[in-house]
């Protein structure tokens, strides 16, 4: 049966947001040791990040010593309602109910229990108990495009809507002080943020129809970014490397990506590239060969809401398709732990099934 998995409904959540500059000077200025200041302060202003968003606020509360138990509870209590949100408006967007939801996937690598959001979700929106359930943990940022192909996939194959949830708290997960305060953890504290993302995905309609997904692990550089996990919360390994592994591969995935369609990079006029931030977004817009309007949403996203891990990406496609004359052809793109990149082919459709 030839039929297309379209994404035909949004929807975004938002913890309350916090400008870069009062989080550098309300909090970090003094969380990081004193020869770590100077360096850390030129980190925070040159990440590209703005403003950002914390579920858990360093500003109002100091999570750093608290245990991973401490941090796991404290998920559960603030990403069900954030996910809540964020699925609801989905669904209103795509204009059906929860109960018709064939699938509902969930991405996140930021909190862990059972039950998880999958099931406390399921139950509180009303799904099916028929619903088939789907937990993604632990692919960090570029979760969204395996999830989507998934949810895709399921919809070409059984014919029922699917709906993908990607939710982060990464603010639960600010490490003390006293544990590597090095350039890694400095960058970290300066990118990372809390958002939650969902798409509905249907059988035809109009939307953007899923194309196409592929992928690329170099596992030579496995090393250059990791996701700890500690008696102190996940920790985070990001090694000053990465942007040259992304140098080595992005084109190729992006040709081979376009090629299995006939297309080539000036056909696309729509760019959804994951901002982990702005060396990452440097990178491919050169290797790309791509003008400043064409990462004009990515850097708008890094600025305006942070590195959210795994819903920035969708984050960025909102905004795409948010525009006046939105992009007909739209290519995602998301890098993670692996070193793993990720690219989808989107394409606007209007074709019922």
């Amino acid at each position: 049966m030839n039929r297309n998995a379209t994404i035909a409904g949004l929807g975004t959540a938002l913890p309350p947001p916090a400008v870069q500059e009062d989080l550098w000077e309300g909090f970090f200025a003094k969380h990081y040791t004193a020869e770590k200041r100077a360096l850390g302060k030129r980190i925070f202003a040159n990440s590209g990040v703005r403003t950002r968003q914390a579920a858990v606020s360093p500003l109002l509360e100091d999570v750093s010593e608290w245990t991973t138990e401490q941090r796991m509870r404290r998920y559960q209590v603030e990403a069900v309602p954030l996910g809540k949100e964020a699925v609801g408006r989905a669904l209103t967007d795509a204009g059906i109910r929860a109960d018709e939801l064939g699938l509902f996937a969930v991405c996140s690598c930021t909190g862990y229990a059972t039950p998880g959001l999958d099931i406390l979700l399921a139950r509180d929106l009303g799904m099916s108990p028929s619903v088939q359930r789907l937990f993604v943990g632990h692919m960090g940022c570029y979760a969204a495009l395996p999830g989507l192909g998934t949810a895709a996939d399921f919809v070409v194959a059984r014919g029922r809507p699917a709906l993908l949830l990607c939710a982060e708290l990464t603010s639960l997960h600010l490490q003390p002080a006293s544990a590597r305060t090095d350039l890694q953890q400095i960058v970290s504290h300066a990118l990372f943020s809390d958002a939650a993302a969902a798409v509905v995905v249907m059988p035809g309609g109009p939307g953007y129809a899923v194309r196409d997904v592929v992928a690329v692990t170099d596992t030579t550089t496995a090393d250059h970014m990791t996701w700890e996990v500690t008696d102190l919360g996940f920790r985070m390994g990001l090694s000053p490397r990465v942007p040259a592994v992304l140098e080595l591969h992005v084109r190729k995935l992006v040709d081979d990506l376009l090629g299995r369609h006939g297309l080539s990079i000036a056909e696309v006029d729509g760019w959804a590239i994951h901002p982990g931030g702005p060396k990452i977004l440097d990178v491919v817009q050169q290797q790309l060969g791509l003008d400043d309007a064409a990462l004009a949403a990515s850097r708008g996203v890094l600025s305006a809401y942070g590195n959210c891990s795994s819903p920035t990406v969708l984050l960025v496609l909102d905004a795409l398709r948010r525009r006046p004359a939105p992009p007909r052809r739209v290519v995602m793109l998301a890098f993670g732990p692996g070193l793993t990149l990720y690219g989808t082919l989107l394409e606007a459709s209007t074709v019922t099934a």
